[in-house]
């Protein structure tokens, strides 16, 4: 039907286009001859469409009457092609939001779960250990970490230390006003969790651990102080050879930091 509508259709235009209307009647017979031809035409024929255009036999338009009108005779229980990917990314991204919110809620209980089984300890005399400090607690239950934070030359030093269970933080906090060193340690519930530590900053064999050993951290340098000068400076303070030195700084801070890697672990403290 559509091959039989195109040659007359084409028929009725060289007609048209090789006749020279003289009036207006002729006019508006040639349009009339133009809107039949239209009519006959089948707009859902493959060839209106590109081959790019999915499902084209449920369009969503058909003439009818010589005018463009929605396609009531369609399949409308069926979704086409261009209803069907915005749907689509409406689910990806409602799962996507609930698994972020299911994350998330996760997250929160398992950090406040950490919190109840951690314990706040203050007063920590500059000679402990994190290592004393754990078998000080270890009496209360399992413990899973201990940090010690602060200056290590100043007895304002505390730690959080945490454990397999709440049990074990509740019976902890029983051990305050406990001697340990010079001081009676304080002993209270942690508000925070212990941040995790990246596994890829520690390190991974007994040469790096051994290395680590040898290396110390400095802060507060000036910039006006030379690598040559840091490295000649706990060189001698140390009596000890240094065999690696970085002296980093940026244009934000006024001072500059620096890891200073010593040849042998035995090296004098500053």
């Amino acid at each position: 039907m559509a091959a039989v509508a195109e040659v007359s259709g084409e028929a009725v235009a060289a007609k048209t286009l090789d006749t020279k209307p003289t009036s207006e009647s002729e006019i508006n017979v040639q349009v009339q001859e133009l809107v039949a031809m239209f009519k006959k035409l089948n707009p859902l024929a493959k060839e209106f469409f590109p081959s790019s255009y999915p499902n084209h036999q449920n369009s969503f338009y058909f003439l009818n009457n010589g005018q463009l009108s929605p396609n009531n005779f369609a399949d409308t229980n069926k979704p086409s092609g261009n209803d069907f990917y915005p749907n689509n990314r409406r689910r990806r991204n409602n799962y996507n939001q609930g698994r972020r919110r299911l994350n998330g809620r996760a997250f929160k209980a398992q950090r406040e779960d950490s919190i109840r089984r951690t314990v706040y300890v203050s007063d920590i005399d500059q000679h402990v250990t994190e290592e004393r400090l754990a078998a000080l607690f270890s009496s209360c239950g399992q413990v899973n970490d201990c940090r010690i934070c602060g200056d290590p030359h100043s007895v304002l030093r505390f730690a959080f230390v945490e454990f397999a269970d709440d049990h074990g933080a509740r019976a902890a906090l029983e051990l305050g006003g406990t001697m340990l060193g010079y001081y009676p340690v304080r002993v209270l519930p942690s508000k925070t969790a212990i941040l995790p530590v990246n596994p890829t900053f520690l390190p991974r064999s007994e040469d790096e651990r051994e290395m680590c050993a040898r290396t110390v951290y400095c802060t507060n340098i000036d910039k006006k102080v030379s690598q040559a000068e840091v490295k000649n400076f706990f060189e001698t303070a140390c009596g000890g050879e240094v065999t690696r030195l970085r002296l980093l700084g940026d244009h934000v801070h006024s001072t500059r930091i620096a890891f200073v890697e010593f040849a042998l672990v035995p090296y004098k403290g500053i």
